[in-house]
């Protein structure tokens, strides 16, 4: 089992999850809004909101260095399905710019499902990672 864990534009959000379905991916957590910054550029278009008087774009510029509006969507999937992940969400959210995401891959010891108390370790098969009541 392995947990992708992807750093996307706000923007790429609905369409990230066209192309996990369409690759067979139907179950992953999505968080509302995270804040972050690679090496690239800060995103401009939160300081022009902030010079217009928006004050959610002016929160996020704080005093430090600048913070950009993000999605992070967290996919637990079997070894099987990890490239076909990858490539799904590589698709959709590469453009050549900076401020594209990033994409980590960490290993998965064990799952519990919280409804039913199975605990499966290792590889697991689809049944716990349907949709159906997981």
């Amino acid at each position: 089992m392995k947990e992708v864990m992807a750093v996307i534009r706000i923007n790429k959000v609905n369409a990230t999850k066209r192309a996990l379905n369409a690759a067979g991916i139907t179950s992953f957590t999505a968080t509302n809004r995270v804040l972050g910054r690679g090496k690239g550029i800060v995103d401009y278009r939160v300081l022009e909101g902030a010079k217009e008087g928006s004050p959610e774009a002016i929160s996020l510029l704080g005093s430090g260095p600048r913070l950009v509006p993000k999605r992070l969507l967290i996919i637990v999937v079997s070894d099987d399905f990890l490239d076909r992940t990858i490539k799904a969400i590589i698709d959709v959210n590469q453009t050549g710019q900076a401020g594209d995401g990033k994409i980590f891959v960490m290993p998965i010891l064990e799952a519990t499902r919280v409804r039913t108390g199975e605990t499966v370790k290792g590889a697991f098969g689809s049944s716990v990672l349907d949709s159906s009541g997981a």
